[in-house]
């Protein structure tokens, strides 16, 4: 996922729009087999209907949640619900990138445990299976620390191996931490207040898609 700097509002809400049309397509088609998002109008007039139309769509799929669905996503529950999380936190985020198109500091605050659940989101769902960690070279411990909830995540990181995730605060080689609202805002690649000490290397295999 690209960070705020160089996006538009047009261009936020054709992504928006692509995506929960292929949200759509997701719901129903379950096997996955034919699943591919639709390609937004270009036209800003077009495109805000058109948007509002797919964005009405998901919200009918997603109501039951747990209608099967297909994911991308191989640790996820195929089912309604886990596309109900996943693009909650692709709104907030995008909604957060809007904002910085309009103001260098935007207002928006997040609330600490919507906030600690997409930081455990990425790291705890899409990181241990987005990629081939047989071809990692990384090894050392990044901590991650929502303070104001009391949430941390260490990630223990082994040359060719598949990440291990657990729930405490460790000395890490590594670590971030700050209020949930910052920690989110920083592992999801955001502009954030948030504290990084130590190895910032080991936080490459840890970024947002």
């Amino acid at each position: 996922m690209p960070t705020c700097p160089g996006w538009t509002v047009s261009r936020l809400v054709a992504h928006l729009a692509r995506v929960q049309s292929w949200v759509v397509n997701a719901l129903a088609d379950p096997s996955g087999r034919q699943v591919e998002a639709d390609r937004p109008p270009r036209d800003w007039e077009e495109l805000l209907p058109w948007w509002d139309e797919r964005r009405e769509e998901m919200l009918t799929g997603l109501a039951d949640p747990e209608t099967p669905a297909w994911l991308p996503f191989t640790r996820y529950p195929q089912v309604a619900r886990s596309w109900a999380r996943r693009q909650a936190h692709e709104a907030a985020i995008h909604r957060l990138d809007a904002e910085h198109a309009l103001t260098a500091e935007p207002p928006l605050v997040f609330d600490p445990e919507f906030a600690a659940d997409g930081v455990d989101e990425l790291i705890a769902w899409m990181v241990p299976t987005r990629r081939d960690w047989s071809k990692s070279a990384h090894s050392g411990v990044a901590v991650v620390h929502a303070t104001d909830v009391d949430r941390a995540w260490a990630v223990r990181l082994s040359s060719g191996m598949p990440p291990e995730i657990t729930a405490e605060v460790v000395a890490g080689d590594v670590t971030i931490a700050g209020p949930a609202d910052a920690v989110y805002r920083r592992v999801w690649g955001r502009p954030s207040s948030a504290v990084v000490t130590g190895s910032t290397e080991l936080l490459e295999p840890l970024a947002a898609p």
